[in-house]
C-alpha cells in the first residue's frame, strides 16, 4: 500500500500520468471516496493521459462512458452510484469486453459481485486544501504493478503526508 498526497489537480493529473503510464493489461481499478473526493478528477486525467481527447464526460448519469484510446484499445470509466443493486449492470453492456485496456470504476461496491476483480484500488480523501491518496493492490497483477520499479520512480515525486497543520498561537 502507498499514501500519497495531491497538493492540488496538476498533482492529481501527475498520478493518473503515472498510473497511466506503468498499467498492466486489462487493469481494473476501482476508485474509493466521498462525493467531491477527486475520483472523476483523477478518472478523466487517468484517460488525458491514454490519449483521450475531446470532452471527457462524468459517467454520471449513464453509467458508463466508453473512450478510444490512442494505442487502439478501449477504456470503460463507469460511476455506480445510482445503482441500486449489483444486478442493474446487466443493462449497461459490458458484455464485450473485447480490447478493454483499462477499467476505472468509482463507486464499485454497489457492483460487488456484478464487476471484475480490481487489480488496483485507490482511496481518495479530502486532507487540506488537498487530498490524499492510497494506492492498494487487490491482485497480483496489482503488486506487480505498484512494486514496479517504473512505478515507483515516478511517485517518489509526492510527499506521503500533506503540510502540518499549525495549532493556532504556534506560528
Amino acid at each position: 500500500m502507498r499514501a500519497l498526497y495531491l497538493a492540488d489537480p496538476d498533482a492529481t493529473a501527475r498520478l493518473a500520468a503515472a498510473l497511466a503510464a506503468t498499467q498492466p493489461p486489462g487493469a481494473v481499478v476501482h476508485l474509493h471516496g466521498d462525493l467531491g473526493a477527486g475520483k472523476s478528477t483523477l478518472a478523466r486525467a487517468w484517460l488525458r493521459a491514454l490519449g483521450v481527447e475531446g470532452a471527457i464526460r462524468s459517467p454520471t448519469y449513464t453509467l458508463v462512458e466508453p473512450h478510444a484510446l490512442a494505442s487502439g484499445g478501449r477504456a470503460l470509466h463507469l460511476d455506480l452510484y445510482r445503482i441500486g443493486a449489483p444486478g442493474e449492470l446487466e443493462f449497461l453492456g459490458l458484455d464485450d469486453t473485447a480490447g478493454v485496456e483499462l477499467w476505472l470504476v468509482e463507486w464499485p461496491e454497489r457492483g460487488t459481485g456484478a464487476l471484475p476483480a480490481a487489480d488496483l484500488a485507490v482511496h481518495l480523501a479530502l486532507a487540506g486544501e488537498g487530498r490524499m491518496a492510497r494506492l492498494e493492490a487487490a491482485s497480483e497483477a496489482g503488486r506487480r504493478w505498484l512494486a514496479s520499479g517504473e512505478l515507483n520512480g515516478q511517485l517518489q515525486a509526492f510527499p506521503e503526508s500533506g503540510p502540518e497543520e499549525v495549532a493556532p498561537g504556534a506560528g
